[in-house]
Formats: C-alpha cells, structure tokens, sequence
C-alpha cells in the first residue's frame, strides 16, 4: 500500500488554448521542431539537417534579387475556362483567393547582385503550379522580353506539371515555350534554369529542362511521371534516390546542386560569366 496517493487533478474546467497556427512546423526531413522565425530568417531551410522547404514566388524572388528591383510585367492576365471543364472558374478563383496571385507564375525584370535579368517564378500553392494556357504565355512572353532587351532570363520551377483542366491548350504551352527558348538561342542570350521541389510532368518535358545552365535544389524532385506510375509500367524495381536532385546530377541532367542560402551568388557568378 503506497504511503503518498497522487491528489486527483483538478483543472479549471476551461479548455486549454489553442497554439497559434504557424508557429512551429515540423521538418519533413528530420521530424525537428523548428519556430517559424528561425525557418525564415534561415530561408525556410531547416539548420538541422538542412532539409529545403517549399518557397511562394514571393519569398523566392525576395531571396534572390537585389531588393526594391523586382518589376513585375504581365500582372493582369488570368486563365479562363474555355473547354467549360467542370469546378475549374471555381478552383481559379479559390486559389486567386488563397495566393493572392492572378496565376501559378509571376514574372518580371529584376537584379541579382547588379546583373539585370528577366525573371519567371512558379508559385506551387497555385493549382501545383500546372501550365495552363497563362502559365505558358507568361514564359513566352518574359523570353521575348529578354531577347527584346538583351537580357539572361532565369525561371525558377516547381510544378505538377501540365494542367488538365485546360487539355491540349495545355499541352500546347510546352511546344511554344521550347519554341520561345529556340529564339532566344538564336539571341545568343542565356537562359538559367533553377529546378525547386517538385519539378515534374510537362513542365520537367519542356523548357526546365532546356536551360543552358540547369541548377537545382538539394533533395527536390524532377521527373516527368511519379515513381508508382513508372515502377507499374516498366515493371522494375528503380533505383535508390531515383528522381532526385542528386540522382539527376548524377546523370547528367543537372548541372549543378547550389543550396538556397548560396543560390543567389551563384546566379550572380553565372550572370557575370555568360554576359561578359
């Protein structure tokens, strides 16, 4: 018979605040805890096992140019619903809602360390980021823009890829944005790829993978289909770290692996070199 009986516990009755949302998050990389100021002020990449987390177009574009030069061009185009695709008016506009952006993309002039570029961003939050007709308009249009003022485009991706909604309209957008690219390499003016997790589908199949420099972000994935779907058709078991970074370094699909803390030098060191 124990000589001390733990006391019943007698709480207030209240129930216990909620923490705010946001606060913390936990890292996919190494299950780590880490406050939300530390997670921005390190550029959302956790200092624990140095896992990369998703950007918006706004962070990244913060990250990598120098501030107040970002120009935002083509802010007023939106996508509309021309095959009539069931639940899609509503899905663009609850994501212009939530984003607070027009489409997957953002695109403008800015400077990286005071080299003048032409700069495309993919926002993942909208919709995945998948091309539609806008997304591959957008792009087409910064190439052009780049060749019209002499300038190096660099676009950021991350994206599930072609958007379904849309159809062959979407697809459309890989042909004419290779196409775009094809003239800017007649320019003689470079185009910077920078591949962010995910990158995948049509967009990994047309100009992602087109840049003359391809840089990458450690551990993101690109591929075109998913793993699964792959294993399921060629009936193989793939190989460990298939569609990484690393695996595609590897292999010769990118060139180059920069950590995000490192990125804009890098830009800066490339831009330097190619316009010289």
């Amino acid at each position: 018979m124990p000589i001390f009986n733990k006391p019943a516990f007698r709480g207030s009755g209240e129930k216990k605040r909620d923490m705010p949302e946001g606060l913390w998050q936990k890292c996919s990389g190494c299950g780590e805890v880490i406050h939300e100021l530390e997670l921005k002020k390190n550029l959302r990449v956790c200092p624990q096992c140095n896992f990369h987390f998703t950007l918006n177009s706004q962070e990244r574009i913060e990250s990598i140019t120098d501030p107040g030069t970002f120009e935002e061009t083509e802010k007023k185009i939106k996508s509309v619903d021309a095959l009539e695709f069931k639940g899609y008016k509503d899905k663009l506009a609850k994501y212009q809602k939530i984003t607070g952006l027009p489409e997957a993309i953002v695109t403008g002039r800015a400077k990286i360390i005071g080299h003048p570029v032409v700069l495309g961003v993919m926002d993942f939050r909208f919709l995945g980021a998948s091309m539609g007709s806008v997304v591959g308009e957008k792009i087409t249009r910064a190439i052009e823009l780049a060749i019209e003022e002499k300038s190096a485009i660099i676009i950021v991706s991350a994206s599930g890829g072609a958007r379904m909604h849309e159809g062959i309209l979407s697809l459309m957008q890989m042909a004419k944005t290779s196409g775009a690219l094809a003239l800017l390499d007649r320019a003689g003016l470079p185009f910077i790829s920078v591949l962010t997790h995910p990158t995948t589908g049509g967009v990994t199949a047309s100009f992602a993978t087109l840049g003359d420099i391809i840089l990458a972000e450690p551990g993101c994935m690109i591929g075109f289909a998913g793993p699964r779907v792959i294993k399921e058709t060629t009936h193989q078991d793939l190989p460990d770290g298939f569609q990484t970074a690393e695996f595609m370094h590897e292999h010769g699909l990118v060139d180059i692996i920069v950590e995000r803390r490192e990125l804009r030098e890098k830009l800066a060191s490339i831009l330097g070199y190619l316009l010289t």
